[in-house]
């Protein structure tokens, strides 16, 4: 049972969605980029921190199943994903190495008050709309007006389409909102100057708001979640090699060592990873506030040491910000970096912030012994109750039937027939871009079992232990249970 650590259970998701007939499945929102990037524009992105995300900002479909299940996980007190196998979450490592934005950086803040949008968007754009959408723009007007560059086009001009296209990156693909078309004016305040764009967090500041928009999800009534959902489920795809894909029903064999701890160590990763992502790990070891113009959210890095390769001691009681989440943009005359002076104080001295480390000499050490028990009690690494967990272990014991079955004839022996399962494929994938791919096998949407609903959904591995048994869902990740 959870401790005093899981306060929000009332409103979290995880429960009520044990009462609800039809799961919800979240509305989620992508806008992937129409194609590369002009060579005519690359000294601009490279300089403003944008050349990596913008050569793999498309062809990204989402999973809305996953990323639902995903979220009955995320639990707002400690912003990590309660599992079986402990605390663990999105880090501004996964952020740097996935997607190349630039961590060691300022903050992103400043002002969202301008007497007239319309005048910004002429001057920096040399455009406008007819009607500016309080303070935001259309991006299918971005798309629509700024026509790829040509030899022929001035300096000025391919600034211009510099500035749209980021804005549409922003907008449609780092940090979407929930308007789905529409992008906010203040970063285009941040791409004045391109070689002062560049000298910004921008891999924090996204992270601050995927943050966000998991925390605000986890409430039963919300049905759409914004943030950069391609590196949630990117995340979740190195870090969960269970997920196969085969001729067959899905086979899924979670066990406390077969979460990835440290997918980016795997050598064929490693090989593709640009060394200059490489130089200066401890800016994602830091335990501090990612601050966005009006969002703040801790990056507690300390909860998940062993995604760092350093062994986990029991984290201390994490920093609560909850009346944070109440402050919104719209409070349209705030001055956010004095707002938040202390916040960006602390994210400028961050490497003060960095927690004691104790490098992992092997797995099995990889927590000290106290840990994982003080997690049974304080945290929430199940979603179902025990009882309920173990009489579903019964009736899937009782269903499943003798593990080494003999043949009836009267002169038979043990069966000499071998029984195969379907497995992961073994080999790596590869990419010509700067994001990082896995050397797991690549996931393809989940598999319907035959019969029906609640057998195909009661999902078995290899090991005879009932993985997955939610009634309600097709996924077999939803629970994550051994």
């Amino acid at each position: 049972m959870a401790g005093e650590l899981i306060r929000f259970d009332d409103k979290h998701i995880s429960v009520e969605q044990m009462q609800m007939s039809v799961d919800r499945i979240l509305q989620c929102y992508i806008r992937n980029m129409t194609g590369p990037p002009s060579p005519l524009i690359e000294d601009y992105l490279r300089e403003a921190g944008f050349w990596h995300v913008a050569m793999i900002g498309r062809g990204c479909k989402l999973d809305l199943k996953l990323i639902s299940a995903l979220i009955e996980r995320w639990r707002r007190e400690t912003h990590t994903f309660h599992l079986p196998c402990g605390e663990c979450t999105i880090t501004l490592e996964d952020v740097a190495l996935q997607l190349g934005l630039l961590v060691d950086g300022d903050a992103v803040t400043g002002s969202v008050h301008s007497g007239d949008w319309g005048a910004v968007c002429y001057e920096l754009l040399g455009a406008i709309l007819d009607n500016v959408n309080g303070c935001r723009i259309e991006m299918g007007w971005l798309r629509d007006t700024f026509l790829e560059p040509d030899d022929d086009s001035t300096e000025l001009e391919k600034i211009r389409y510099a500035r749209a296209y980021i804005l549409q990156i922003i907008g449609g693909y780092l940090m979407p909102d929930l308007s789905r078309n529409l992008v906010h004016l203040r970063w285009l305040l941040k791409l004045i100057d391109f070689r002062a764009a560049g000298e910004f967090s921008w891999g924090s500041a996204m992270l601050a708001t995927l943050y966000r928009e998991m925390c605000g999800a986890t409430r039963p009534n919300k049905v759409k979640i914004g943030g950069c959902l391609s590196l949630l489920q990117s995340w979740a795809r190195f870090c969960f090699p269970f997920f196969t894909s085969s001729s067959g029903p899905p086979i899924y064999i979670p066990t406390h060592n077969e979460f990835q701890w440290t997918p980016y160590e795997d050598p064929a990763i490693r090989a593709i990873i640009p060394d200059e992502y490489l130089q200066n790990p401890n800016d994602w070891h830091v335990k501090v506030p990612l601050v966005n113009f009006a969002i703040v959210e801790m990056h507690q890095s300390d909860r998940v040491l062993r995604q760092f390769g350093f062994r986990q001691p029991i984290p201390v009681a994490p920093e609560v910000l909850d009346d944070h989440h109440k402050i919104e943009l719209r409070q349209l005359h705030t001055d956010w970096p004095r707002f938040w002076s202390h916040y960006i104080q602390m994210w400028e001295d961050r490497y003060d912030y960095i927690s004691t480390r104790e490098p992992t000499i092997i797995p099995e050490l990889a927590s000290v012994p106290e840990c994982m028990p003080w997690f049974r009690i304080h945290g929430k690494p199940y979603l179902l109750s025990e009882e309920e967990r173990q009489r579903q272990l019964r009736v899937q014991r009782e269903r499943r039937g003798p593990l080494n079955p003999r043949r009836r004839d009267d002169d038979a022996g043990p069966s000499t027939t071998p029984t195969q399962s379907p497995g992961p494929a073994t080999g790596p994938t590869q990419s010509s871009g700067p994001i990082v791919q896995p050397s797991t096998p690549t996931v393809q949407p989940l598999q319907m079992m035959p019969g029906s609903r609640r057998t195909r959904d009661r999902w078995r591995g290899r090991r005879g232990a009932l993985l997955f048994t939610n009634p309600h869902h097709l996924m077999g990740f939803k629970h994550l249970r051994h």
